[in-house]
């Protein structure tokens, strides 16, 4: 690549200072050139404290990040207001977080880095700070300017799910899981199937809700009612999608094969199954956004904060899927521009 990956430095009082700096020691293993938005301070000590070898360099321009990248990990600064402790977050440090992810956003939508990874948040921290979104993916697409919902993806090795309501209670799912919400959140994964993946003709398949897909209303009408005619609507676009599919029989490695990602009805029906899988592999994607952004499928993990014992593989991963996208994203575009 030819712009490199901007990471930020998510909740510092978590895991993705430490994971950002040991994905720096594995930059021989595929790893695509990225620098963090973070405090240099911080990093060096956090280095220190752990003994991880990791030089930190200091940059002024994102443009500077690939030739510093094989010997230092490039820092953009971004100057934290207290002192950091594992474990601990403490909300006068929000403005730098959401400074770092504001910085990037301005970056990639200035089309000055190839795409974001962002470490995890801790919300809590945020709200008490006055921060009213409800997670990076809705204040990406306000800072974006998305003019529709973003998308979120989860993927591993094998599996792209996607779950049409997110960070609901069941109740709530349950009232917001309508015929049109099914369809545009189709729409948008097919698109980026096809723009960000590669895929020149992706299926979707589409879970059911109710058990053994309602037994044709025996077991809940939401199948006939809702799901039914969203997977009609898609077809009607163009677009192969099958279903509504018994969930239960969905996941299994044969199953998987028949389809480029799954629609979900809620939240847990999408993450159980994938981190089954590949716990340590999977990744967060937003889909939808005029920039690629991808993040580890973790948390701020406060309980491994500061002890160096944490996996870095679902860093890895997002480094890596971020460069592919963006890859593959501009070669679709590639012909428009020629």
């Amino acid at each position: 690549m030819t712009r490199p990956l901007a990471l930020t430095m998510g909740e510092p009082a978590g895991i993705g200072g430490e994971l950002s700096l040991v994905a720096w020691r594995r930059r021989g293993e595929a790893i695509p050139p990225f620098f963090l938005l973070d405090d240099p301070a911080r990093l060096r000590r956090l280095a220190a404290t752990l003994g991880v070898d990791a030089p930190i360099a200091e940059i002024a321009d994102p443009a500077e990040a690939a030739a510093v990248f094989p010997r230092a990990v490039p820092v953009l600064p971004v100057p934290l207001a207290a002192a950091v402790e594992p474990g601990r977050p403490d909300p006068a440090n929000a403005p730098a977080i959401l400074g770092a992810i504001r910085e990037a956003a301005a970056l990639a939508l200035a089309g000055r880095v190839a795409a974001i990874v962002t470490n995890p948040i801790h919300k809590k921290t945020l709200y008490a700070a006055g921060f009213r979104h409800p997670g990076h993916t809705e204040y990406l697409a306000e800072l974006a300017g998305s003019a529709t919902p973003p998308v979120m993806l989860l993927a591993c090795p094998g599996l792209r799910v996607v779950p049409v309501t997110i960070h609901l209670a069941m109740r709530d799912a349950l009232e917001r899981l309508t015929t049109a919400a099914i369809v545009e959140t189709g729409r948008v994964v097919a698109a980026a199937l096809a723009a960000d993946f590669g895929i020149e003709h992706p299926v979707l398949a589409v879970a059911a809700l109710n058990p053994h897909a309602g037994e044709e209303g025996a077991l809940g009408r939401e199948e006939i009612e809702i799901i039914q005619p969203a997977v009609e609507g898609l077809r009607r676009a163009g677009i192969r999608a099958e279903g509504p599919l018994p969930a239960d029989t969905l996941f299994h490695a044969a199953a998987r094969r028949r389809s480029d990602a799954v629609l979900c009805m809620y939240h847990d029906q999408a993450l159980i199954p994938l981190k089954t899988i590949d716990f340590e592999r999977g990744v967060n994607v937003t889909l939808g956004l005029p920039f690629v952004r991808t993040s580890p499928d973790h948390g701020t993990a406060f309980a491994l904060a500061g002890r160096g014992t944490a996996s870095p593989e679902s860093l890895l991963a997002a480094l890596r899927l971020a460069a592919e996208m963006a890859a593959s994203r501009a070669a679709a575009s590639a012909p428009a521009l020629a």
